[in-house]
This record gives structure tokens, sequence and C-alpha cells, in this order.
């Protein structure tokens, strides 16, 4: 139990960091090299889920890699790589349930555990082959107006938008969405991370995934919803291909993060799964083409 403990409060002390430092890690710039999605992936193609994403997200920014790929150290030598001297590798999680042999009871339900594994970014392994590694892109020089991925992908979940005033936010009477008019976004980037942080609170709602989205500004609940709802749509950027910039949650917002990070161990790595939750429901909804009733 010892080590599932460390490994929460490694998560933790990581995210810490960088939110005293002013930092959001979940705020991912576009890179050249990352075509499409955006979230880490595994050697074999596999998208990482959850606080593996954050957490590989934070390792990224910090070392600057463009590539999104990541490998064990075994893996690398099996693939004929080396990982080079020094490196330091990054710590992502393994989720499961374990049945004690001792319980003598008929409830078969398992007990969830977190292991901790250490991976490597493919820029940190030599002697792989080509075949690992995207060829290098200009970043596009303009700015794109309509990004009619993003706009297909809400319309598709069958939630109402509305474009007025000077306030974004999610109304759970009318179940809307409630935007500034498109003009008052700083530009594309700011909208749609802002149109997504919303949609998530949408996903919330109590016919939905039936958060609690009745905190008031300043408690604990609101501050995890929040930060749920800003975790997911960087998730769905990721998902889409688009840049994630919110332009918004100011010190106060990272302050309130803080001291529930703090309280918690555990609380950064439940607001992931809650996030990647409300990102796999929406992606649900595409299916379908629309909410249901």
């Amino acid at each position: 139990m010892q080590n599932i403990k460390d490994t929460y409060q490694r998560i933790t002390d990581a995210v810490i960091e960088q939110l005293e430092a002013g930092t959001k890690p979940w705020v991912r710039p576009w890179r050249g090299n990352s075509r499409g999605s955006l979230v880490p992936r595994r050697v074999n193609g596999e998208a990482y889920r959850g606080i593996n994403v954050l957490m590989l997200w934070l390792a990224s920014e910090l070392a600057g890699y463009e590539e999104n790929t990541w490998l064990t150290y075994r893996q690398a030598q099996e693939f004929g790589g080396q990982v080079r001297k020094g490196e330091k590798g990054t710590l992502v999680v393994k989720y499961g349930t374990f049945a004690p042999k001792e319980r003598e009871d008929d409830d078969n339900r398992g007990i969830p555990y977190l292991k901790g594994y250490t991976a490597f970014n493919v820029e940190q392994i030599e002697k792989l082959s080509q075949e690992f590694y995207r060829p290098t892109e200009e970043l596009p020089t303009t700015q794109v107006p309509h990004l009619e991925a993003v706009e297909t992908f809400v319309r598709n979940t069958g939630a109402v938008i509305t474009y007025g005033g000077t306030t974004a936010c999610f109304r759970p009477t009318p179940d809307d969405i409630l935007l500034p008019e498109r003009a008052r976004f700083v530009d594309e980037v700011h909208l749609y991370s802002t149109l997504l942080h919303e949609m998530s609170h949408w996903s919330g709602a109590k016919h939905r995934l039936n958060r609690n989205l009745t905190g008031r500004f300043g408690s604990e609940s609101y501050a995890i919803e929040e930060l749920v709802a800003e975790l997911s749509a960087s998730f769905l950027c990721a998902d889409l291909g688009v840049a994630h910039d919110p332009r918004g949650n100011t010190a106060s917002y990272l302050e309130s993060w803080l001291k529930v990070l703090k309280n918690d161990k555990r609380a950064i790595v439940s607001a992931a799964a809650r996030a990647q939750a409300a990102a796999d429901y929406l992606h649900g909804l595409q299916q379908a083409g629309a909410a249901p009733a």
C-alpha cells in the first residue's frame, strides 16, 4: 500500500510544483511535429488516458519534446534502441484491481490499485529506426477562422450553444451553453478552448454524467469541477488536433486548485479520470450524431 501512496504523492507533487510556478501543465502549445491528435501514445499506437496524459504533457513541456511516442526502457531495447546515458524517465501509471486471498465474503469486487512505471520519449532514445519519428512540419502562419472539425464535433453532441453577452458558462436550467459573441474572443484557439471547457461542464449535468455542479465559487467542489472541465477541454483539444489556451483561470483558480491538491493527494488523479470520462462521453455522442433525449 505504501507504494500506491507514493505514486499518488509523486503525481500530485509534480502538478503542484508547476501550479506554484504559475504554469498549468495541461495547457499544450501547438507543436510542429504533432499532426492530428496531440495525445501521447505508446509504441503500439495506443493513446494514453487520464492522469498519464497530464504527466506526459508536463514532461514534454519541461523538456521541449516535439514527439508524442513513449517507450519503456525494455521496449526501447526490443526495438534496437538505447536510452541515452543520463536521461531521466517520466512516471506513468497502470490501473488495475486485485482480490485479496484472505477475503472470505462473497464480494467479488476487486480492490483498485495504482502501479507506477517509467517511460521515455523517443527523443531520449538513440538508434531507433526512422519509423518512430514524424517528418518536421512548418507551423501554419495564419489563423484558421473556422475549425470545422470542432464545429462538427460540438454539433454532433446536440448541445445548444447561444452566443451573446460577455460571459462563458453552462446554464443548467435551460440546459444550454452561453458564450460571448465570437468577435470578442482573442483568437480561434481561445474560442474553441473555452467552448470545449463549457461542453465538459455540460456533460456533467444530472441527466448525463451527474457530477456535482452545485458548488459556489471558492468552494472545494467548485474548484474540482473547474479542474475537471479544464482537463477535459485539454484532452478534447488534443484529440481534435487543436491548440489549448483558455486564457482564463487567473491566480484565484490556481490558488484554489493548489489548496485542493495539497489537502488530497488523490484529487488530481480523480479529476483526470472524471475529465477523461467527460471526453469519452462527448466522443460517444459522435456515433449517434446527436445527444440522447
